[in-house]
């Protein structure tokens, strides 16, 4: 699984599991919604401050946002 795969799938399950839309998350991390959808479609890669931004609304490290599902 890519990184960027990763970390789609882990900010749409920690978004959902909050009960945020992509607005709401966006508006809370001042973050544009586009690019929420971007990260979750694989579109973009995130950076760091990105990431810390998004997992400080989440209630979630920021690692937890890159770690690889256990097989």
């Amino acid at each position: 699984m890519e990184i960027r795969e990763v970390l789609a799938t882990n900010l749409k399950r920690y978004r959902k599991a909050a009960g945020l839309s992509q607005e709401e998350l966006a508006d809370r991390a001042e973050i544009d919604r586009t690019y929420i959808s971007a990260l979750e479609r694989r579109v973009y890669a995130a950076s760091i401050d990105v990431l810390d931004r998004l997992s400080r609304e989440l209630g979630i490290e920021a690692a937890d946002l890159l770690r690889r599902p256990k097989r």
